[in-house]
């Protein structure tokens, strides 16, 4: 109870604030404050709330209501971001949240990869916390944040040539061919990306499309220990988008389970094009940890990546998994 009322203060106390920071900048707190929690660390999220203050931004004002007649019109519009917001907060409040959540899972799937990838990443540890410690008022409404700002920043990824692939996750990931020109933000990245390797295509069945996006979720964090120096931050999401996506199966319809799993290839994939580096680098890590050390670690560090990419890795609970994570605490610069 008491790592339940902690979280629940904290998303009462970041409502407040938007999801976003200078126009284009994710607001991470809700996210990490939602892995401290999940981990036992609930006595620590207001005291690194308190060092994260300075990077919140008040809500932003809205326009006018999303409605059932228009919403197509305002998906993908981030000045919309407040009427989504408002638009979930109702809907929410009227029916029961996984309604709403079936309803608009797969509206707002193909375009996962807006504000690169972090609202559905939100709306993953939102539907975490709903499951594992009940509907309480600040949880239904982190669901309601991160589903309008998963619509607010709606951006579809379409017409991808499909390249040569491998029957494995790790070996589809080490197919990806990074882009040309590795420079600039995210979404002039994703717009160089023209094509990406197939995997897992045929699948149908939802429990081999579940036993598969964990299999990608292992893979890309394994990555990551060899690869993570290519861009330490942004590298983080092709393990914590299909994560997200994960840890949401479980209160989505089964139907929905194998389109969820060839979405969240293409964000895995898309991201490791877009900043892997083109060399793997050996790493070891600096001793054996425990998987409570390995958080403690990354609590420490304090960097909001490198908690949920922990957060991850934890879920995934082997050795090279704890050593991306340790890698990431090593590559990332701390919060202060």
């Amino acid at each position: 109870m008491a790592q339940t009322g902690i979280l629940d203060e904290a998303l009462q106390r970041l409502h407040r604030s938007g999801p976003e920071r200078l126009g284009r900048l994710t607001n991470h707190a809700p996210m990490a404050v939602e892995a401290l929690a999940a981990h036992g660390q609930a006595g620590a999220v207001h005291r690194w709330l308190d060092l994260y203050t300075g990077r919140l931004e008040d809500f932003p004002s809205g326009t006018e209501p999303v409605t059932a007649a228009d919403w197509r019109t305002a998906l993908g519009d981030p000045r919309r971001v407040a009427d989504w917001i408002g638009h979930f907060e109702r809907e929410i409040a009227e029916r029961p949240w996984r309604d709403v959540l079936t309803e608009w899972w797969p509206r707002l799937l193909p375009g996962m990869y807006g504000g690169s990838t972090h609202p559905v990443i939100r709306v993953g540890h939102a539907v975490r916390t709903l499951l594992t410690g009940g509907s309480t008022g600040p949880r239904l409404a982190e669901l309601a944040h991160g589903l309008g700002y998963w619509a607010a920043r709606h951006r579809p990824v379409a017409d991808l040539v499909p390249l040569p692939g491998a029957a494995s996750a790790a070996g589809a990931l080490d197919a990806v061919v990074p882009i040309a020109e590795q420079d600039g933000g995210f979404p002039d990245r994703l717009g160089r990306v023209t094509g990406l390797p197939v995997w897992a295509a045929a699948v149908t069945d939802a429990d081999e499309a579940h036993r598969r996006l964990t299999e990608l979720v292992r893979a890309a964090t394994h990555r990551y220990a060899t690869h993570g120096h290519g861009e330490p931050t942004m590298l983080v999401h092709a393990a914590t988008a299909p994560n997200a996506v994960l840890r949401t199966l479980p209160a989505l319809p089964r139907v929905l389970w194998a389109p969820s799993l060839r979405a969240a290839w293409t964000a895995s994939a898309a991201v490791t094009a877009m900043y892997a580096p083109r060399d793997p680098v050996a790493y070891a890590p600096p001793g054996t940890f425990a998987p409570e050390e390995v958080f403690e670690r990354a609590l420490v560090h304090g960097d909001e990546h490198v908690i949920k990419l922990t957060d991850t890795a934890l879920d995934v609970g082997d050795a090279q998994a704890l050593a991306a994570a340790l890698r990431a605490v090593e590559l990332s610069e701390p919060l202060v």
